[in-house]
């Protein structure tokens, strides 16, 4: 079991982040559009292992249920992110 700590040095977050976008560019993508386009993909960069759900809690216990333990991370399937925000146009 691997352990997770609660410091990262930004480089290892980095390096996370772009683990998991990579698993989903090259990986991912062809296999989840359209057919799932909108739901979310929790990403285990370690293994490459998914899990899909209808919002990152979902996603989660479903990653759980299988016996996953570690970090996840969360897109929008079909998107570049989970969330965008956008401040009102003036």
């Amino acid at each position: 079991m691997s352990t997770i700590t609660a410091q990262w040095s930004q480089q290892e977050i980095e390096l996370f982040i772009e683990r998991a976008k990579q698993i989903y560019r090259d990986k991912l993508a062809a296999i989840l559009e359209p057919e799932h386009t909108g739901e979310i993909v929790a990403i285990a960069p370690k293994s490459g292992d998914y899990f899909l759900g209808k919002n990152e809690i979902d996603a989660t216990h479903r990653a759980r249920d299988a016996g996953l333990i570690g970090p996840l991370y969360f897109l929008r399937v079909g998107s570049d992110y989970t969330y965008r925000m956008m401040s009102p146009r003036q």
